[in-house]
């Protein structure tokens, strides 16, 4: 349940904090004096939309907290977000500054607007003071059915089973428009594959085709450079001494000096390694040497090798080394093609997905026709306590071309008396008919639903006189398994309450201030007389307002 609420700066308020009771509490005020304002103060704490409009004039930024205490839907989403607190609860927090940028935080971590929203589901449901209007809508009466019977996710599944099919419709029918041009497209494709498969170029062929090409193009220099380092260093047809030769005789003549000085000794440590050294290129290059052969058959191949991959990298617009993953790429594009192309396998494939969504639909129209006759017989009972005796609420089901909703459209029929033939809501039903039914059907949704705390915001307009104090009665009612708070007009739902909050507003320093009130009995009296007198309270109103609070 809702336990407090922190408003600073928001439209006409400069600092509200209220806490909460359990049960059924009403916030009431005069006409303009920001009764709404809390809910809208909410509804923006629960994720909604807000923009620098709503920051009161002169200050930097609005800041709205919202504490709740939790139940095991709402603990069990916070776990898996990495929300939880070690306290318990949550608390919701929403700020907007000046210029319209907003930050939002869970337990004071930041999070989204949308994970505000999807925690605020669990947590509230709010039922605008519009809501009636909204039943005149197919759209709106089938989303409230399937809310009511907690079939969302069957809703979902059946959505997401239609766009498969037409998916798959689609395609075969482009392809049945266009089969000549996906024929030559197909054509084209298998010509492309083919070169390149006869090619058959390697992942990484062209590096090593190259580097072949250049040792090959290369193979006279190669072994007379090699040949002549090893003769410089070990091989010597000539009068001069090689390297490694001489390297030795020096590291002898100073390995006896070093027995004279020992001072020497650190030049002969230097001189030893590169004899080593020397020796060790003896033995690579006479390696080499033995490897390296002049071929120019195989040279000849891989010149050819070579020219056969350019040319093909040139005909398909790449790069020699890009051609591996053309093939492949044009490879997929034909496969695709390929079974998008084949008309009796699609066929087949629409086929099988169209029944796979008719079998999911015709198990939501089960639970639908059974939900439907649930809501129907109890908002018809409702009615009866609503001054409507004899009136009957029915829930149609009629069935459409398959849609991405189901087979069926829902729609709302009412007969206002006895002997009447029900017929669409939207012809028959009048304004406080319609504002009755909606309420009705407001308080029978809520009592389907897990969420702990509900709240309606002038749902009871258009609706008075006796009508007004069964209301009243009914969300007292509701007050006894929820927490219900309700923005209302009516003295006779006020009185019903067991908290009483009212709302006034006055200028401060040039600027209209709102100030939000928790009532006691005395003035709960005053408020209630001056909903049911108006302006002047007289002695006769105010007894009146006792009775209906002693009531």
């Amino acid at each position: 349940m809702l336990r407090t609420l922190t408003i600073r700066d928001f439209v006409i308020v400069d600092l509200i904090e209220l806490d909460f009771s359990a049960g059924f509490s009403v916030l009431t005020g005069e006409t303009g004096a920001g009764k709404s304002i809390l809910i809208d103060a909410l509804a923006l704490a629960l994720g909604g939309r807000g923009d620098a409009s709503v920051v009161r004039d002169g200050a930097a930024k609005a800041d709205i907290s919202a504490d709740y205490s939790t139940y095991a839907e709402a603990d069990a989403w916070l776990a898996e977000h990495d929300f939880a607190s070690a306290e318990g609860g949550v608390l919701l927090r929403r700020v907007i500054d000046n210029a319209g940028r907003s930050k939002a935080y869970i337990n004071g971590i930041a999070a989204t607007a949308t994970q505000l929203r999807d925690l605020g589901e669990l947590l509230v449901d709010i039922h605008g003071q519009h809501a009636h209007q909204s039943l005149l809508k197919t759209e709106a009466q089938r989303q409230l059915l399937d809310t009511q019977a907690n079939l969302q996710e069957q809703v979902r599944a059946v959505g997401t089973a239609y766009k498969s099919w037409r998916a798959v419709g689609k395609q075969r029918e482009e392809f049945e428009v266009n089969a000549k041009n996906v024929l030559l497209e197909r054509e084209r494709l298998e010509w492309q594959v083919g070169e390149l498969d006869k090619l058959a170029a390697r992942e990484g062929e062209w590096a090593e085709i190259t580097t072949e090409h250049s040792r090959l193009s290369h193979a006279a220099s190669l072994i007379d450079g090699a040949q002549e380092a090893l003769t410089a260093i070990s091989e010597s047809e000539s009068d001069a001494v090689p390297m490694l030769s001489q390297l030795t005789a020096l590291n002898l003549r100073l390995g006896k000096l070093v027995d004279i000085d020992e001072g020497l000794k650190p030049v002969l440590d230097l001189l030893e390694p590169a004899r080593i050294q020397l020796q060790e290129a003896v033995y690579a290059l006479n390696d080499y040497l033995g490897r390296l052969e002049l071929d120019p058959r195989r040279l000849q191949q891989v010149e050819q090798r070579l020219s056969d991959l350019h040319s093909t990298a040139r005909k398909f617009h790449v790069t020699p080394e890009e051609l591996p993953q053309e093939f492949a790429a044009l490879s997929a594009q034909l496969r695709q093609l390929a079974d998008a192309s084949d008309l009796d396998a699609l066929r087949a494939q629409e086929e099988k997905l169209k029944e796979a969504y008719l079998a999911l639909a015709k198990k939501l129209s089960a639970a639908r026709t059974k939900a439907a006759r649930l809501l129907g017989d109890a908002v018809t009972k409702a009615m009866q306590e609503l001054s409507m005796a004899g009136g009957r609420f029915d829930v149609a089901l009629v069935p459409c071309a398959p849609a991405v909703f189901g087979v069926e459209q829902v729609e709302f029929l009412v007969a206002g008396h006895a002997g009447s033939v029900p017929r669409s809501l939207a012809k028959v039903a009048s304004g406080g008919e319609l504002a009755r039914i909606a309420l009705a059907i407001s308080v029978i949704a809520s009592t389907a639903t897990s969420t702990p705390t509900l709240i309606f915001d002038e749902v009871d307009s258009g609706i008075g006189g006796g009508v007004a104090e069964v209301v009243g009665r009914l969300l007292k009612k509701l007050g006894q398994e929820r927490q219900v708070l309700c923005v209302t007009h009516l003295p006779q739902v006020a009185s019903q309450a067991n908290q009483h909050l009212q709302v006034s507003k006055f200028n401060a320093a040039g600027k209209t201030v709102s100030r939000i009130a928790s009532l006691d009995n005395k003035s709960r009296v005053e408020e209630i007389a001056r909903m049911l007198g108006g302006i002047e309270i007289t002695a006769t109103t105010r007894k009146h307002a006792r009775e209906l609070l002693a009531s």
